[in-house]
């Protein structure tokens, strides 16, 4: 995956407004762990990336000493072989100290490449150094985010699980509570009021039923009365004898 692809992605996850996009989600359950995902593969990515990144810049580091320590060997070599040109044309053999010479020059010539390589791959260096560090920073970035998103959706389930436990208090205590008409105690109490106004219509049926029948038994005795005060007038007793008798 190329570094661009990587840092841009890196700096779009960085950059997010975590509640923003929490607010604005349907689901926003669905929403962290969506962005858990994300978070973590990005992560894998980026630490891919970074590890690739910082392995060619060892290798550049070690071609850059190694051009380094190459430049100052062959320095030491063009010293070693203009002392020794010097020496041989002090000592009057100027053709081998010519020759010397010759060496020092080439060993100079080396020297001056390895130093240009050198050079040459500095700026490089310090540019994957760069892309390291950004890279580095990004990484951390994205795992501080994915530490908030964690505690984010464990703060949202641990908030959901305390709203389904007060929602199932609530409605055990609303299907207890007497003061509401609709509750299962509520029911229960209007049930026994319909029985017990039942019972009392029955009572008040058969009392009424009773006082019928001893009225009955009133108007029975008014006969019976004056059955026995016609015998009476009968007998040859007067009206007032009659009703003083009965």
């Amino acid at each position: 995956m190329a570094k661009q692809s990587i840092f841009g992605r890196i700096s779009t996850l960085v950059k997010a407004n975590i509640n923003a996009l929490l607010d604005s989600a349907e689901d926003p359950q669905k929403m962290l762990d969506q962005l858990v995902r994300d978070y973590t593969n990005s992560i894998a990515d980026a630490e891919s990336a970074i590890a690739e990144t910082i392995g060619n810049l060892r290798l550049l580091e070690r071609d850059h000493q190694e051009d380094i320590q190459a430049a100052a060997e062959w320095g030491n070599k063009a010293l070693a072989a203009s002392r020794k040109a010097d020496e041989l044309r002090a000592a009057g053999n100027p053709t081998d100290a010519d020759k010397f010479d010759n060496l020092a020059k080439i060993a100079l010539q080396r020297q001056i490449t390895e130093e240009n390589e050198a050079k040459a791959i500095a700026p490089t260096i310090a540019a994957q150094n760069e892309v390291v560090d950004k890279l580095k920073d990004g990484l951390n970035g994205m795992k501080q985010k994915l530490e908030q998103l964690k505690a984010k959706r464990t703060e949202l389930l641990s908030r959901a699980k305390v709203a389904e436990a007060q929602n199932k208090v609530h409605d055990a205590v609303k299907s207890i509570d007497v003061l509401d008409p609709t509750s299962e105690l509520g029911r229960f109490e209007d049930k026994v009021r319909r029985q017990e106004a039942l019972a009392a219509g029955k009572q008040e049926l058969a009392a009424s039923s009773l006082d019928a029948q001893f009225n009955a038994l009133e108007d029975v005795g008014e006969l019976t009365e004056v059955e026995a005060r016609l015998a009476a007038l009968k007998s040859g007793a007067t009206p007032q004898q009659a009703a003083i008798e009965n």
